[in-house]
């Protein structure tokens, strides 16, 4: 569960409502026409631009983001490297027994251990990648969209409740009610748009990002591994995927145990 972005969230939800709580009563913030303009009328802009599908995908890719963690780059680079050990000592069959980390080498090692050539192995798992970088691409556009429509529909209410006001100059009753309207809306618009729909927005982006590069990682490794490559080679060859500083401590291990390794060392 990814806790830094529902921590982040939460904890600016829980600062607004606390500022409201200390000032007057925290009721006057709920208005049932403001939320009406900006919730519903940002849902159905929203909708109108995008399938019911990609709705769904949305909703999913959201759950998911927060749900499941992606596993770290180091982590996965080990594992790789376990697969080549075992594919060099017994043999590209016995892959088909590994429990992978995820669904996507897990249907990669099957497919080298039923025999697949290399393009075909590369075609599947590109064509794989790519569906998933759409999946997540559709997702992330909703909450973008919300993103943008909100604060929009907030000016909508605005607009709408100083009209109001406007035209009911001669009935001061009216005036606080028209009021509150066009100024609540605008707070919904910029509350929905900046701690909820953004920080997801943002978030799927990121996850859709560091999936890419799993799932290009596991692809060159997988090929590496139907070559026959030395575990040594393809431990060097996935570190690139690694940052700078991280890539540079992990290559003098390498070399440190490969030159172990030798007889002559």
């Amino acid at each position: 569960m990814d806790l830094a972005t529902i921590i982040g969230m939460l904890g600016a939800m829980a600062m607004v409502t606390g500022a409201i709580s200390l000032g007057a009563s925290p009721m006057i913030f709920l208005n049932p026409i403001s939320l009406l303009i900006v919730v519903g009328g940002s849902l159905m802009v929203v909708l109108s631009q995008l399938r019911f599908s990609e709705c769904r995908q949305a909703l999913h890719a959201a759950s998911r983001a927060f749900k499941h963690s992606l596993p770290d780059t180091a982590s996965t680079i080990e594992e790789m490297v376990e697969v080549s050990k075992l594919a060099r000592k017994r043999g590209l069959l016995a892959l088909e027994g590994f429990e992978a980390s995820s669904r996507y080498l897990q249907q990669g090692l099957q497919m080298l251990a039923d025999g697949f050539t290399p393009e075909t192995v590369k075609e599947v798992l590109d064509k794989e990648r790519l569906m998933t970088l759409d999946r997540n691409q559709a997702g992330a556009r909703a909450f973008t969209l919300l993103n943008e429509v909100a604060p929009a529909m907030g000016m909508i209410g605005t607009l709408i409740g100083l009209v109001q006001m406007l035209a009911n100059m001669d009935d001061p009753s009216s005036i606080g009610p028209a009021m509150a309207v066009a100024l609540l809306t605008t707070l919904y618009g910029v509350l929905i748009a900046n701690v909820i729909a953004k920080p997801i927005a943002e978030k799927l982006e990121t996850r859709m990002h560091q999936q890419e590069k799993l799932q290009s990682l596991w692809t060159d490794a997988l090929l590496a591994i139907q070559e026959g490559k030395n575990p040594r080679i393809v431990e060097q060859m996935l570190l690139a995927y690694l940052p700078d500083e991280v890539r540079d401590r992990r290559l003098v291990q390498v070399s440190e145990a490969t030159s172990a390794e030798r007889p002559d060392a």
